[in-house]
């Protein structure tokens, strides 16, 4: 399943037991309620609300 990039939105705790702040960059896979995240190779299971799709600041223009 291909990956995308999100943005948090809340602040997430990985299974590694950190905490990510709102903005931080996570990788995505998977579609509904829930999903699975990624940040440097952290597991953070997300909840739709808890992120965005795409990168903070990106406003997709070139």
């Amino acid at each position: 399943m291909p990956q995308r990039l999100g943005t948090l939105l809340v602040a997430v705790p990985g299974l590694s037991g950190t905490v990510y702040p709102p903005g931080t960059p996570v990788a995505v896979r998977g579609r509904g309620s829930s999903v699975d995240g990624f940040i440097g190779g952290d597991w953070v299971p997300l909840s739709w609300w808890e992120f965005a799709e795409g990168l903070a600041g990106d406003t997709g223009e070139s």
